[in-house]
């Protein structure tokens, strides 16, 4: 099943998405901070929190941010990290986002950045995240999104695939803005930056095999020219991914 392999993938990394500079900092992270502050909420949600930055970001503007993960050792360190900057406001529970232990409307807003990719489900997601939200709610979707290109597509797959076995799919700007749609949302901004990548970190991160390693820098040394140009990719392996940061109220 999906939803163990994932927890136990991620268990033994949990310390290491706390302290990633990756995830720590952005401009998505920036937005979504902007779209809580002064408005006053009550309880959010951070679907998929992995390593907290967004809760982290929430709490000093919402009454309560609920963060929520498969993974139990990646909400023992969200806990931990929320003890030690003082913010006694950060709950956390472990439920899939496919079935979220919540009541319909419960939660003002919900934020779910860079986790998506990783649902075994995403429409069953988005659903969910749809049901939980008030009627008046607002929702922030990031992740990194496919390119349009059918080759460069197939290229970010696989060396998603090679760097961590737990990743599903980044889904295009097409295929989130069908999946928004039939979720019940309507997208009301969407923005776009691009995302530089160090290699080393990239995969020391999810704690790479060597052998996987190895193919994903055969695999870009090997590369098109158009996957090379339009990853940004260079000698040493990084390169320059798409994020999308989509903004959504209830239909």
């Amino acid at each position: 099943m999906t939803h163990p392999f994932v927890a136990r993938h991620y268990g033994a990394r949990a310390y290491d998405y706390v302290a990633s500079a990756v995830h720590s900092q952005g401009q998505d992270l920036d937005l979504i901070e902007r779209s809580v502050a002064g408005r006053g909420l009550g309880r959010v949600l951070d679907l998929g929190c992995g390593g907290g930055h967004v809760s982290y970001r929430l709490a000093q503007h919402v009454q309560e941010v609920v963060a929520c993960d498969i993974t139990p050792a990646m909400l023992e360190a969200v806990a931990q990290e929320a003890g030690r900057r003082g913010l006694p406001n950060i709950t956390t529970v472990l439920a899939p986002a496919e079935n979220l232990p919540f009541a319909a409307g419960t939660f003002d807003a919900v934020f779910c950045r860079f986790t998506t990719h990783h649902w075994a489900d995403a429409l069953a997601g988005l659903i969910e995240a749809r049901r939980v939200l008030s009627p008046e709610g607002t929702a922030v979707f990031v992740d990194v999104v496919a390119p349009p290109s059918a080759l460069s597509d197939s290229w970010l797959q696989t060396l998603e695939l090679l760097r961590d076995p737990s990743h599903v799919r980044d889904y295009s700007v097409a295929e989130w803005t069908a999946m928004l749609g039939q979720a019940g949302f309507v997208v009301r901004s969407m923005q776009m930056h691009r995302l530089p990548m160090a290699f080393e970190s990239w995969v020391a991160r999810t704690k790479t095999s060597a052998s996987c390693v190895a193919a994903i820098r055969a695999l870009q040394q090997n590369a098109p020219d158009d996957v090379t140009r339009g990853f940004e990719m260079a000698a040493d392996g990084s390169f320059t991914l798409d994020v999308g940061c989509f903004e959504v109220t209830a239909l």
